[in-house]
């Protein structure tokens, strides 16, 4: 528009002179003297400097903590970007399992019970101090004292310091250390000065702090309004022409707002776009929709402490009579598929011979019959996530469901940490919790499976409460196995979740289906479900303009 507007105020300027130049074609009765000619030509001037390459991305990924150690929800969006691990899990059908990062290279003993990494020279830390052994041991011993997904590095007996760039991790049973290594979570390498820091002042990651590797810096952070990140100018892995020298992240809840940010121009990217809206974006040939698998999975977990849900036929009864596939279709706009127990599907021990509930009342009032419980004639409460507008969306589903078997449902929206305040309140708490799960890494096994049912003295996720020996001693036996033959850990794991589908203590809904909306404009994007959170990975992507 404004380029039209410029050509029309030309077109009229020509005109005006055209205009003139006609009046002067008649000679005047007088003779006039020739003007004096400009004695000096017009001074040159210099195009403007052109400004950084800035790319703007609107979120929906909240910043619960800039802590690179305590992390373990939505931030992990943006810490990549600034933090790095010793390697990176590459997506599924790679070449190659993993990228070096910080490691070049690594090797395992005998007896699978040491991992050793050859770490990368002449790295340093955003505050100038190198990135070595010591810092990688101080970084694995801070996560194992108070890391937010500290129990990923359970086997480690001690981080050993062979010298300035080699490193050994001692265990006491065989695990996969490099897949450990790579994780989303709890696997960053962290300034020493950073670690101080927070040793000294708990405040200490308040704010938006750098003290990373990676080849962005946190600039400025404003709490729930925009983060602005900048080059790293030393980053080690160096910088091509294309790169975006600032990054601004405004966080925008609504994602409506996220849409029309993006499609006014106001954004380059935005996260999570109404599904409803996507066919918008698929017809219109100046964006690519990316459809891939993820990471997350809706479940519903029973409180078996509670009667009637003590009993197994009773929680069987609920679990076929869950309209699943309408579940999909509201909750997630028909972009899920029904889940196979807890594991997501393309995760690590995922196997489709688990088994699914399918939508059947007459199964569900048959067994409740048999559970004494004939026509229902109990009432359950059941809670979800406020914020999670999918929960939001279906649990009234689940609400109609029920009663066409005699259960009336009581529904309560709560705030994440007040629904998991009152759901670790034993039998006191609700009878049956919405909530979306995922791993925090690529093996659900050690999350999924061992977090929300492996039964100890003070459960923190097992918000059922199920305590099954058989179950728990399956998964013993895959964890041993997990560092020494994945396919037989595998085969274990599969089998204790047969049983955990059988008992019930939950209900297994939809994996999710990763969706993103990128704009020609921008090259360089590629989707890893292994780091579900991480969106946009800053340095790969290109301005396309």
């Amino acid at each position: 528009m404004k380029r039209n507007l410029f050509v029309l105020s030309l077109l009229l300027v020509f005109a005006i002179l055209v205009t003139a130049c006609g009046s002067a074609t008649q000679a005047p009765a007088v003779a006039t003297e020739a003007p004096v000619a400009a004695t000096e030509a017009p001074v040159a001037t210099e195009a403007p400097a052109a400004g950084p390459l800035v790319l703007k991305i609107a979120y929906s990924s909240t910043i619960d903590t800039w802590d690179p150690i305590a992390s373990f929800s939505t931030e992990a969006a943006y810490l990549p970007n600034v933090y790095e691990t010793l390697l990176k899990i590459n997506k599924a059908g790679s070449a190659e399992t993993y990228t070096p990062v910080l490691a070049l290279s690594w090797s395992v003993s005998d007896d699978k019970k040491s991992y050793t990494f050859n770490l990368r020279p002449n790295v340093k830390f955003h505050d100038g101090e190198p990135m070595n052994a010591a810092a990688v041991k101080a970084s694995i011993d801070a996560v194992k004292d108070h890391g937010g997904a500290g129990f990923i590095w359970a086997s480690v007996d001690n981080v050993e310091v062979v010298d300035d760039l080699t490193v050994k991790f001692n265990l006491s049973s065989p695990q996969p250390i490099d897949l450990i290594a790579s994780s989303m979570y709890a696997a960053y390498i962290v300034s020493p000065k950073a670690l101080e820091g927070f040793a000294a002042d708990e405040n200490f990651w308040a704010d938006g702090k750098s003290y990373g590797t990676g080849p962005y810096m946190v600039e400025s952070y404003t709490p729930d309004v925009e983060a602005v990140f900048t080059q790293n100018k030393d980053y080690w892995g160096g910088w091509e022409s294309g790169q975006y020298e600032k990054v601004v992240a405004s966080l925008v809840p609504e994602a409506t707002t996220r849409q029309q940010m993006l499609e006014g121009g106001e954004v380059d990217l935005a996260e999570r776009l109404p599904n409803e809206n996507l066919d918008t974006f698929r017809n219109d040939p100046n964006y690519t929709v990316f459809e891939e698998p993820s990471f997350f999975n809706y479940v519903g977990i029973f409180n078996t402490l509670r009667a009637p849900l003590d009993d197994i036929k009773v929680r069987q009864a609920l679990s076929y009579a869950i309209p699943y596939q309408d579940i999909i279709k509201i909750g997630a706009n028909g972009l899920g598929t029904q889940s196979f127990g807890p594991v997501p599907a393309g995760v690590f021990p995922w196997d489709d011979s688990v088994g699914q509930y399918t939508y059947d009342l007459e199964k569900a009032k048959a067994l409740l019959k048999e559970a004494g419980h004939e026509g229902g004639g109990f009432s359950i409460k059941m809670t979800y996530t406020a914020s999670n507008a999918s929960e939001e969306a279906f649990a009234p589903l689940i609400k109609d469901s029920f009663k066409e078997i005699g259960v009336d449902v009581t529904i309560e929206a709560l705030a994440l940490g007040e629904q998991l305040k009152l759901a670790r309140s034993g039998k006191d708490a609700q009878d049956m919790t919405l909530m979306l799960y995922w791993p925090a890494y690529a093996d659900a096994a050690v999350d999924n499976l061992w977090t929300l049912f492996y039964y100890t003295e003070k459960p923190s996720w097992n918000l059922s409460y199920w305590n099954n020996a058989d179950y728990m001693a399956l998964w013993d036996e895959g964890w041993a196995l997990s560092g020494t033959d994945m396919a037989a850990a595998k085969a274990k794991y599969v089998e204790a979740v047969k049983l955990l589908v059988d008992e019930a203590p939950g209900v297994f809904l939809y994996d999710t289906m990763e969706i993103a909306v990128i704009p020609n404009t921008v090259t360089g994007f590629e989707y890893n479900l292994n780091y579900p959170f991480w969106h946009f990975n800053y340095y790969e992507l290109r301005s396309g303009k």
